[in-house]
């Protein structure tokens, strides 16, 4: 009897588990459905995708290249005097201010040729008005008929040669002064110094190579970039009117710095269609570099009524671009289109696409045209 309990007792329990996980199971089903879970369809060979519809929207005109950093002012610094260099006063790489000294020159040999040149001031000096008191002593014999005209002329040539005389030396006295100014190097504009050309001990002479140092001045700083020639006519436009914003990123990085077309050039170039432009940049945190590469951006205006789809939607492929088309079946096909510039994420469709139509813009790899599909995003 008391096995027969036992034997009842374990079917009651056993079907109470059972009840108990049925209403589990229906009611995490009824759960997932309530929560918004998309449903599988019952044809297991759909392949899920993520699609957007084409829109039509107003996007920037904006022209992309590729540029490269030049120095608002590049000086190569040179010795105007020949000499010995005594000290330098800078570090490579360092950035200097205008007036700042970079080199000095051993002075000694330009103060020892000033020395020389106040000496034969002074002695041309004391000839002069030797020459001079004699010119007036003859001055009143040739008055009074004493001398003859001839011998008052040669005095008076002799004093005004004496005058040259000092009138040379003292320009002399000012070359040496000038000469000797020479010997102190200083930087002529603001900017960051090249590689250090020359050491102490060093022989320079007076405008001969290698130079001294190369100054390069970083901010501002022009970016060099070329566009399609096709966009002269709206550049030369625009510019008359205003300002035309540049953003330059140097490769690798995501910060833009921002700028102001500063130059167009005056001739296309024949054998690649394009014309060159300059842009200028405060470049104040010196992001910027001589002869860095950046990614550019010129924007001219706006285009309105453009039709778009995402950037991802449009593959590549041998026959040139294309997108995969969903239909009312559910089912794919392929479309060849002809596309556009590209804006934040959006590609602009020129051909092959109308407005509302639907296209996928993830899962393409297991697409091929009649494949059916069933959607996870988007719309």
């Amino acid at each position: 009897m008391t096995t027969v309990f036992r034997f009842l007792g374990s079917i009651s329990l056993l079907s109470a588990l059972i009840l108990a996980g049925c209403g589990n199971s229906a009611s995490s089903v009824q759960a997932s459905r309530g929560s918004g879970a998309i449903e599988r369809p019952r044809d297991a060979s759909a392949v899920p995708v993520t699609v957007a519809q084409v829109e039509r929207r107003t996007i920037p005109v904006q022209l992309h290249a590729i540029g490269a950093g030049q120095a608002f002012k590049t000086v190569s610094v040179e010795s105007q005097v020949a000499g010995i260099v005594k000290e330098a006063n800078y570090k490579q790489g360092q950035f200097v201010h205008e007036g700042d000294l970079l080199l000095t020159l051993d002075k000694r040999p330009f103060l020892a040729a000033l020395d020389q040149s106040n000496a034969a001031l002074a002695r041309d000096n004391a000839q002069a008005q030797l020459d001079r008191a004699q010119l007036e002593r003859y001055e009143g014999l040739y008055k009074q008929g004493i001398v003859s005209k001839e011998q008052f002329d040669q005095y008076r040539a002799t004093s005004t040669a004496a005058e040259a005389t000092v009138s040379f030396d003292e320009a002399s006295i000012q070359t040496a002064k000038i000469q000797l100014s020479y010997c102190s190097i200083y930087a002529p504009i603001s900017g960051v110094t090249g590689a250090q050309l020359v050491y102490p001990g060093a022989a320079v002479k007076a405008n001969d190579v290698p130079v001294l140092v190369v100054i390069n001045q970083v901010s501002p700083i022009y970016v060099n970039f070329s566009v399609p020639q096709q966009y002269l006519e709206s550049v030369k436009r625009l510019m008359t009117r205003s300002s035309l914003p540049v953003q330059a990123t140097p490769t690798g990085d995501s910060k833009p710095e921002i700028g102001t077309l500063a130059f167009v050039d005056n001739t296309v170039d024949a054998t690649t269609g394009t014309i060159a432009l300059r842009a200028s940049f405060p470049n104040n945190d010196q992001h910027l570099w001589p002869g860095q590469f950046s990614n550019v951006l010129l924007r001219l205006g706006e285009q309105q009524n453009v039709l778009v789809v995402p950037s991802q939607a449009v593959q590549a492929g041998q026959q040139g671009d294309y997108v995969f088309v969903t239909k009312p079946d559910m089912t794919v096909d392929v479309r060849q289109v002809n596309v556009g510039q590209t804006v934040n994420n959006e590609t602009e469709v020129l051909q092959g696409l109308s407005p509302g139509e639907t296209v996928v813009t993830d899962g393409q790899v297991r697409l091929i045209p009649g494949t059916k599909v069933y959607f996870t995003k988007g719309l």
